[in-house]
Order: C-alpha cells, then structure tokens, then sequence
C-alpha cells in the first residue's frame, strides 16, 4: 500500500503567492467592480489520498434556482460580519459535514466577478489532513460529493474543451463521473497551472456540454434557445 503524506503539497503552498505576484489575464478580465451587491467565497478543499493529493468537488442539488446539476467548490454567500475564509469554512461545514477546526487555511485568491449572479466571489484555498466524514449533509444544496484525485484531473485524457450554452468557451474536465465545466474547472485550471503541475492537454478537443446542463440553462432563462456559435 502506498503511503500517505498528511501534509499538502509544496505546489499547493506556493501557489497564492505565486499568482498574485502574476494574476492571470482570467482574474484581471474578471476582477468585481468596487462595491459589488453580492459577495461569496468557495472553498478549494484538498486533502490526502493514496493517489495522492485530491480536491473536494460537489455536484449541485436539481433544484436550485441557479447552475443546478453543475459540479462546484463547497461556498455561498457571506453572512453579515462574516470574512469569506469564515463563510467558505461554515458552508463546508453545512453542506458537506468538514468541521472548520480539521482545516488549515493556506490562502486566499483574488475575487472573481460573476455577472450573470452579480457576485464577486473570493476563492479560498485548504488542506484537511482526513475527509473520512466527508458527505452530503445538505441535500437540498448538494446532490453528491467527491474527492476526485488531482491525478485524474491533471490527465491529459480527461481534459477537453467545451462550450457553454451561453458561448463562453473554456476548459473541460470529466474525473469521478463528474463533467466540471465554467467557473469551476476554469479556477481549477488556472490553480494547476500557477501550482506547474497541469502538464501539457490537448485544448483541441471539443466537448459537447450535456444536456443537463443545457436544460438548466434553458430553464434560467425561461425556456429561451442557447447562442448558436
């Protein structure tokens, strides 16, 4: 059996220096406006596995009034007097059972400005040395949840491109019996590639988005078609 290392990885450590030292031209597009109506945080959990280190991944409730059916990051919306380290920390501990205490925050990414929402989000970066409780708590937020090994997502034949129904065309990842598009896998990406372990992908491969998804899509919009492009 191959051995576990509890501690998280050097690239992990490095990498909030890193990329606010460089932003990449993806924060500096999407930097939020000064006062944004709504703030947020997510929490990009990651933890020990024997396949080394893996990153905690939900798949959204059906039912939500917003990006139902798609994978994302353990967050939600800052309570009064709440920092975004705190609310990412409480809503992980809401949705997917991890008790804020077992996690050691290792840094915070610059905000990013999601307009369709107008929220400005703050990326919040973690390591837990067990997510052996790791589960569902709140379905009526959360369908399911991984922990999906950065191995898989970093192998060139799980990565693709793909286009949303919206037109916004960004990167793919299908690991777990997730299929991680937007926000989520564009955040991931940029975090492999600040952190050097992303490798070399083929970005000309094209990806359908699965119909879920483009439903969903249809029905935020009150049943209008996607963008053809």
């Amino acid at each position: 059996m191959t051995a576990v290392d509890p501690d998280p990885p050097e690239w992990l450590l490095r990498v909030e220096d890193a990329l606010r030292a460089a932003p990449p031209e993806w924060f500096t597009t999407y930097r939020p406006p000064a006062d944004p109506p709504r703030r947020s945080a997510v929490l990009m959990l990651f933890g020990p596995g024997e396949g080394g280190p893996g990153v905690v991944l939900t798949e959204r409730s059906e039912t939500l009034r917003s990006h139902a059916s798609q994978v994302s990051f353990p967050g939600g919306k800052l309570d009064p007097g709440e920092s975004p380290v705190e609310a990412a920390l409480r809503e992980t501990w809401e949705e997917v059972g991890v008790d804020p205490e077992t996690v050691e925050v290792i840094g915070s990414l610059p905000d990013l400005w999601l307009s369709p929402s107008q929220n400005a989000v703050t990326p919040v970066i973690g390591w837990c040395r067990d997510l052996g409780g790791l589960r569902v708590v709140d379905r009526g937020e959360v369908a399911r949840v991984e922990t999906v090994p950065v191995a898989h997502l970093v192998d060139p034949a799980r990565r693709f491109t793909v286009k949303g129904p919206s037109g916004y065309v960004g990167p793919g990842f299908e690991a777990a019996g997730l299929f991680v598009w937007g926000f989520t896998a564009q955040l991931l990406t940029v975090l492999f590639e600040v952190g050097g372990v992303a490798g070399e992908w083929d970005e000309s491969i094209r990806r359908r988005l699965p119909w879920r998804f483009v439903r969903q899509f249809l029905r935020s919009r009150g049943g209008r078609r996607p963008t053809r492009g």
